[in-house]
């Protein structure tokens, strides 16, 4: 591949950089749907959900990452993939993800106590996208 057909990728998160690297595609799940990132794409700039950054290298290896949420910068000079949290998919812990969803399951479905509904919900959205992020991994 040229360099032409690839575009420059960074992946961060508050705490480090995950990845910095030429891609020839990427996929990451936007607030309106998925979005299929391949070089040239128009400038954009959009808030990113809980889920995953799947990217194929400049030399057609595969990398799937989990992010917590974020934002996606398209511009002409590379993409940024700024995420809260960013785990590389097989670091990912089936049973911690799982007790997650477990926990924000049973916190929604107790009309007793004093929840935060919206925390509760974001919490079960990252459980259940981490778990999605293993599932097709481990496939």
């Amino acid at each position: 591949m040229t360099k032409a057909m690839t575009t420059h990728l960074d992946v961060v998160s508050a705490e480090k950089s995950l990845f910095s690297g030429r891609v020839s595609h990427l996929s990451v799940s936007g607030q309106e749907g998925e979005l299929g990132i391949m070089p040239g794409h128009t400038p954009l700039l959009t808030p990113i959900k809980p889920g995953m950054v799947k990217l194929v290298k400049q030399h057609g290896a595969e990398e799937v990452i989990y992010i917590s949420g974020g934002f996606l910068e398209v511009q002409p000079g590379g993409v940024t993939v700024l995420a809260d949290t960013a785990i590389r998919g097989e670091d990912l812990d089936l049973a911690k993800a799982e007790e997650a969803k477990r926990a924000a399951e049973e916190q929604i479905s107790n009309p007793g106590q004093d929840v935060d509904y919206a925390l509760v919900t974001a919490q079960l959205a990252q459980a259940v996208a981490q778990l999605r992020v293993i599932k097709l991994i481990r496939k």
